[in-house]
This record gives structure tokens, sequence and C-alpha cells, in this order.
């Protein structure tokens, strides 16, 4: 055996069941947010002005999040119904020719000028690879890296409501820490 990685075909992640999976990849990701928001509503009686405030939001994120690569959007609604957004995890794939990606820390430095002082850019180690973690208050992101350097995977986490800090952020860190590779 040569110690030559190979690029991975796929990933798998951890994400507890309670979390609402919309496929980005197929054209039914529509439809999939409405059941979503329509479920959420339901269950905790939001008005319909509230619920249509949030899919449009929810929308233009999916929307935007596809064209920058997105691959699958988990939801959690914090608060009975849907009168504030969901907590959410965005999976994105940045490729790059093999070998091209930039290293984690070298990363973590571009990224950390480009933060600012509103946000904790480390690079970790992971056991999916070397990872660059973003972490403000109410959003935490880790780029991780891909074997045989051909592009970084996202796990995008935003928690409008409990924020970062406390078990809703524990829960995140967790998810990203089950990340391998296959």
């Amino acid at each position: 055996m040569t110690g030559v990685e190979t690029p991975p075909s796929d990933y798998r992640l951890l994400v507890p069941r309670d979390w609402f999976r919309v496929d980005l990849v197929r054209e039914r990701w529509r439809q999939q947010l409405k059941t979503f928001v329509d479920k959420a509503s339901a269950d905790g009686g939001a008005s319909a002005e509230s619920a249509h405030g949030v899919w449009t939001s929810l929308r233009n994120t999916a929307e935007h999040a596809r064209a920058q690569g997105a691959l699958e959007f988990f939801l959690k609604a914090e608060a009975p119904g849907v009168s504030v957004l969901p907590a959410s995890l965005l999976i994105s794939m940045a490729p790059t020719p093999p070998g091209l990606a930039p290293e984690a820390d070298d990363f973590a430095q571009m990224l950390d000028r480009r933060q600012g002082s509103e946000a904790e850019v480390v690079a970790v180690v992971l056991p999916a690879g070397r990872t660059v973690r973003v972490r403000t208050a109410r959003t935490l992101d880790f780029h991780v890296r891909m074997p045989a350097g051909v592009g970084y995977l996202q796990l995008a986490f935003a928690l409008p409501l409990s924020g970062t800090e406390g078990p809703m952020g524990e829960l995140c860190d967790a998810m990203a820490h089950s990340l391998r590779w296959v």
C-alpha cells in the first residue's frame, strides 16, 4: 500500500433523526422545504404570514446555496411553530483539481483575515482530516479538507435562536466530528 491518498467517493455524517433533510441535488427540494414549513407551522400554530416569511427565507438560502455547490440542507425547529428561522445545517462541496486545495492552516489564515474579530477561526483535526472551524455567536462552520486535496466539504450550521454556546452548539460540533469519508 502506498502513502498516496485517493479522493473520496462520498461522505457519511450522523445527523439526529429529528432534523428534517432536504436533498438540494434533486429538483423536488422546494416541495421538501414546503413540507417542513407546513409541518412546523401546524405543530406550533404559526400564522400564515410568519410561515410564508420563513419559507421565503429558507427558499432563498437554498437557491443561493445550490448555486454555490450545496448538496443537503437539514432543518430543526428550535421552538414551536415557524415564527423564527430553524436551526440548520447546509452541506456544500467546493471541489478543486487534485492537490490544489490549500492546506487547512493556510485556509484558516485566509478566513481569519476575511472574518475579522467577530469570528473565532482555528485549524483543528477531526476524524475526517484537517479542518478549519469558524465560530460566531450564531454560526458554526467546518471546512473539512478532502483527502488527496480535491477541495473542501463545508458543514455550515446556523443557530439563530440558541446560538453556538450551549447544548445545540455542542450537538453541531459532535455532528461534525462524525463525518467520515467513503
